[in-house]
């Protein structure tokens, strides 16, 4: 041949030179690019790799994504069944090859291919063609070109890969989750040598086939491992008493919303390269919440609420530790299959301490300061609190801790609707995408939809801003206000964070003075009373609820973590009691008892606060005549609005009557500071609060001629339209008319249309029933004072 070879390089040179050229550019190239093409199921993975679920590849296979590396013990179990002298030769093995051929031979058949693991590569990525000599010689130079190119260890892995383990599962570590429920690193070796042995005889592992067969394979390795070294008698005789599989197992489904987020937002979209996908979920606690939210989910079926999802975030990164998007084993009927953490829903009353933060912010108020709770109607917008009842008027504090529907529309009203949809879209509302006045001032309690994605990250970036103000010497970072993210990804060193002076969100005392107030929401059921107990958590949460009960929301926080939990019906149906005190509620404090912790709560802005003067009664800045306390506040309560309640009132000489000048000397006349409510206001007030003392009335000598009326209608407020229902009998409902007065006993006239109907006393109420159109109620009271009201009777549409 060599001889052979010379003469025809001798006698045509060219030619020879460009066969040879040829025959070596074909050999670089000779491999399928890519090697395997077949698709690879979505697989998900927690922050430790371990296997969160899987989807089934498109054609039908499970086969999953190449791994990088083999465990011990699979590897020493398929070197010694397929490959002994795999690391030392080059991709061929003569010594197999001349063996199998003298076995062939001596059998009359094909009994042994002497393929090596090489080879075997090489026939699986060109689709396993027939088993022929031309077959035989392609898979050979094949296999020392891929040998060129690839590592040993890789040519391991690829084989793991791709190698077929009987029926629709590919590839070792498929393999291993559905034969043995299990990752391929804790394989033991009865289980590794019968995976190693699969491959050759894959059809062996179905029921009823022989699985003696097998099981000798199987065992026969065991031996041979054991003859080899790789294990002593002891442990082979264990393993061999190891029973083969019986029925596949299912895959783990511990994140099974996840998993089909991931795959449209990053593998369908092909954001991401690979079909697995490394998340930042930690399987421990992710069982944990998925066990908590199976345990709530069966007692709220009780009354027919089937459906609950909660997200634990880590309010330092960002990231996703647990998520569950609703409870597996509701039933399809109930819409388990809805993830509910990214579904817009009614927020309820859960953006309330988003406004208060802004408010406090700005300064438009202080925590102590005074907000009416009175009944209230605004173009045709009447909102109520849930218990239906008022307070006359309420710290913004006892507001936010209370969740009081009446004042918190107050404070929107005063910050302004405009401003405060920017500010949630900036602060990553994403489903509030309509224009404000679309909403109008129920947004703050309820009348937009929100995402358990968003409403956590939005407290989790407020924690982590509060945490890091200190740390960056009293300035704001941007970045710190950034929504969740469940991908893994390996930290690399950045650059130092941009830091400014002003918030670009919330500041951290607004946000200090925020959390403050919701830590002292009283606690569901066993948990009311968590404040005196010196070892429970501090968490600042808030929960809410929509309207119709459809909805019911918990958002807890702490300077570690963020949670949110929903409760309710995937299909919108409310259920009385789903509120989330009572319902979503117990779920974030079962979590919060599972979370690591050590207790710390946020430290004190202090560079972000100032310590100032306010009005005792009111909380606002003082005026001269307010008694003042002196408390901590936001460096923004500067700018808040001095007490608008106090003024001097002028007594007469007894101090028992209030009087004027046109009625005694202006030297026997006495000065008073007196905190004043409105009559409104002060109807309601002093019924919870028994030391609020109302003005002395005037002196009845003196024409009254007082700074404020003595006199209010609660209802109709302003002038209005009333629509009434029709009743049974075809005809308009009755309306009942409420007014107040600062001395109750006061008779009060009612007049209609200028015409008498009658008059009240202590409790001003009057039932009446006016026609359709428009009317004016007229109230006179003892003294002359005089109101009139206009309003307008509208049948209600749908009646009778």
């Amino acid at each position: 041949m060599k001889q052979w070879i010379n003469f025809l390089a001798k006698k045509h040179p060219r030619k020879t030179m460009a066969v040879v050229g040829i025959a070596l550019l074909w050999y670089a190239f000779c491999l399928p690019r890519p090697l395997f093409d077949a698709p690879t199921c979505m697989v998900l993975e927690s922050r430790r790799g371990g296997l969160l679920g899987a989807r089934i590849a498109a054609d039908g296979q499970w086969r999953f994504p190449e791994i990088d590396s083999l465990p011990f013990k699979f590897e020493a179990a398929l070197l010694e069944f397929e490959d002994r002298r795999f690391y030392f030769h080059p991709g061929v093995d003569p010594v197999g090859l001349g063996r199998a051929l003298v076995q062939n031979v001596r059998s009359g058949g094909i009994v042994s291919g002497g393929s090596t693991i090489t080879m075997q590569v090489i026939r699986m990525a060109r689709g396993n063609p027939p088993r022929t000599i031309w077959q035989k010689g392609i898979e050979t130079i094949l296999a020392t070109r891929l040998e060129l190119g690839r590592s040993k260890e890789k040519i391991l892995a690829l084989y793991a890969s791709h190698a077929p383990f009987g029926g629709n599962v590919v590839g070792l570590e498929a393999a291993s989750w559905r034969y043995f429920g299990k990752s391929p690193q804790l394989l033991s070796w009865a289980e590794a040598a019968m995976l190693a042995v699969l491959p050759n005889s894959p059809a062996l592992i179905h029921p009823g086939r022989n699985r003696q067969a097998l099981l000798a394979k199987r065992n026969r390795l065991l031996k041979r491992l054991q003859e080899a070294g790789h294990i002593d008698s002891f442990t082979c005789e264990l393993a061999m008493e190891e029973p083969l599989p019986e029925e596949p197992h299912p895959l783990p489904g511990l994140a099974p919303h996840l998993l089909d987020r991931a795959y449209l937002e990053y593998v369908a979209t092909g954001r991401s390269r690979q079909s697995r996908i490394r998340t930042t979920l930690q399987e421990g606690l992710q069982k944990q919440l998925t066990g908590i939210l199976e345990f709530h989910q069966k007692r709220l079926s009780a009354i027919e609420v089937h459906n609950l999802a909660a997200l634990v975030l880590d309010a330092e990164t960002g990231e996703v530790l647990a998520y569950v998007g609703n409870v597996i084993g509701a039933g399809a009927e109930h819409g388990e299959q809805v993830d509910v953490i990214k579904a817009p829903r009614s927020t309820g009353s859960i953006l309330k301490p988003l406004l208060y933060a802004m408010m406090l912010q700005e300064g438009q108020i202080l925590p102590q300061s005074l907000v009416p709770d009175i009944p209230m109607q605004l173009s045709g917008y009447r909102p109520e609190n849930y218990h239906e009842d008022y307070d006359g008027a309420v710290t913004a504090r006892r507001a936010l801790i209370r969740s009081l529907n009446v004042p918190i529309v107050r404070l929107l009203q005063q910050y302004g609707l405009e401003k405060f949809h920017f500010n949630l879209r900036k602060l990553g509302f994403t489903t509030i995408n309509r224009p404000p006045g679309y909403y109008g001032l129920p947004l703050v309690l309820g009348g937009a939809e929100g995402t358990l994605w968003d409403i956590t990250g939005a407290y989790a970036s407020m924690s982590r801003m509060l945490q890091h103000y200190p740390e960056y010497n009293a300035q704001y970072d941007p970045a710190d206000f950034n929504s969740p993210h469940y991908l893994y990804q390996v930290s690399e060193k950045e650059g130092p964070p941009r830091l400014q002076p002003q918030p670009s969100h919330l500041s951290a005392a607004a946000a200090w003075f925020t959390f403050d107030a919701m830590q002292e929401v009283e606690r569901p059921n066993s948990e009311g009373e968590w404040e005196y107990f010196a070892s429970s958590r501090r968490i600042a949460w808030k929960t809410g609820t929509s309207f119709g009960f459809r909805d019911a929301w918990a958002v807890g926080v702490n300077p570690r973590y963020a949670v949110g939990v929903w409760a309710g019906n995937a299909d919108g149906e409310g259920r009385p009691g789903l509120v989330g005190v009572l319902a979503a509620a117990p779920v974030l404090f079962d979590i919060f008892n599972r979370l690591p912790g050590d207790g710390a709560w946020f430290r004190p802005p202090y560079d972000d606060m100032i310590e100032l003067p306010v009005c005792h009664n009111s909380g606002y800045r003082p005026l001269e005549i307010c008694p003042v306390d002196t408390t901590w506040a936001p460096s923004s309560a500067i700018h808040v609005a001095p007490c608008p309640y106090h003024q001097l009132v002028f007594l007469g000489p007894s101090g028992k009557w209030r009087a004027h000048a046109g009625c005694e000397l202006p030297g026997r006349l006495q000065r008073r500071p007196w905190f004043v409510l409105p009559p409104t206001e002060e109807h309601f007030y002093k019924a919870r609060n028994p030391n609020y003392e109302p003005p002395p009335p005037y002196r009845p000598d003196c024409a009254g001629q007082p700074e404020q009326p003595d006199m209010e209608l609660i209802y109709p407020k302003y002038p209005t339209r009333i629509y009434v229902p029709v009743g049974l009998d075809g005809k308009l409902s009755k309306t009942v008319f409420t007014a107040t007065h600062r001395s109750p006993e006061t008779t009060i006239y009612w007049h209609l249309d200028n015409e008498y109907i009658g008059s009240t006393q202590t409790f001003h109420s009057f039932e009446l029933n006016p026609s359709e159109g428009k009317h004016l109620l007229t109230l006179v009271d003892e003294q002359g004072h005089r109101m009139e009201q206009p309003f307008e009777i509208i049948k209600k549409p749908g009646g009778g």
